[in-house]
């Protein structure tokens, strides 16, 4: 884990990054403007000219970031390459503020649940590939091996079983109801994991969608929204698109009421001859 300062940075080099995308400037450019604003003191602008440094060999810094593991965290570097998948339909103005929403959590105070109900949102909403991106989740040092070992159960089980089921059988909620069906306190069966608030969100969400329990867990304990892509507004075109089409069929109609009326004159439409000069008789 990295100190506070340098998830301040990451959320604001994330979102700077993301708004001066669609300014049509060269990535490496806007790396190298960003670069100099970050602080001095902290390790992101070193991370920055060796993400430069890759751009402009291969074109794309997702590898140069899987090669910083000790900076970037894999579930980071495996949005960027998402993102930079020429087969995929993630946008990388979406990506970034996926990593500044998640660099802000941090930076506020993370916790392991609230953490993976995050990135796993982010895998729902964006239907990103579930085996890979829960492999990168597990290896996120914020994971102990109890954490880390029902991820990588939760990867084989995902489809099969709702997420609801598999959040509340590692709840204390699930605990205390085979406590009272037992009438008393027994050991539990496997490590603890979530809460009891959490095993009641997802006990009421048993068979619903999992972006309802995401919206729940987000409404009762205060967990991170995960950013949602907006809908391009078209309106602005449409206006003069319609005014366009509309000057056609003006002069259609037109062309259409000269005809009826007794014929149409074509020599209007012809453009001016061009006056070749006539050469002299030949004798």
């Amino acid at each position: 884990m990295l100190e506070r300062e340098e998830y301040v940075e990451q959320a604001y080099f994330f979102r700077t990054l993301g708004e001066r995308l669609p300014k049509n400037m060269p990535l490496q450019e806007l790396l190298r403007q960003t670069r100099e604003e970050l602080l001095a003191s902290a390790n992101l602008p070193h991370a920055i000219d060796f993400l430069r440094t890759e751009l402009e060999h291969s074109g794309v810094f997702g590898p140069a970031m899987s090669r910083l593991p000790h900076y970037f965290t894999p579930f980071q570097t495996y949005v960027i390459q998402e993102a930079e998948n020429e087969r995929g339909r993630f946008d990388l103005r979406v990506a970034l503020q996926v990593l500044q929403s998640e660099a802000e959590y941090r930076a506020k105070g993370v916790t392991p649940q609230g953490s993976f109900l995050f990135h796993f949102e982010v895998l729902c909403r964006n239907r990103l590939r579930y085996d890979q991106g829960l492999a990168a989740i597990a290896s996120d040092p914020l994971y102990d091996e109890d954490w880390r070992r029902w991820i990588l159960s939760v990867r084989h089980q995902v489809g099969f079983i709702d997420l609801a089921d598999l959040l509340y059988m590692r709840s204390e909620q699930h605990e205390v109801r085979r406590a009272a069906r037992h009438g008393g306190p027994i050991e539990p069966e496997l490590p603890v994991l979530f809460g009891e608030k959490e095993g009641k969100v997802a006990f009421a969400n048993r068979g619903k969608e999992p972006l309802y329990l995401f919206a729940a867990l987000q409404r009762h304990l205060g967990y991170p929204e995960v950013p949602r892509p907006k809908r391009q507004d078209d309106s602005i075109e449409v206006l003069p698109m319609v005014l366009r089409r509309l000057e056609r069929i003006e002069a259609r109609l037109k062309i259409v009421e000269e005809e009826q009326r007794g014929g149409l004159d074509l020599t209007k439409f012809y453009g001016e001859q061009p006056k070749f000069p006539i050469p002299p008789p030949s004798e």
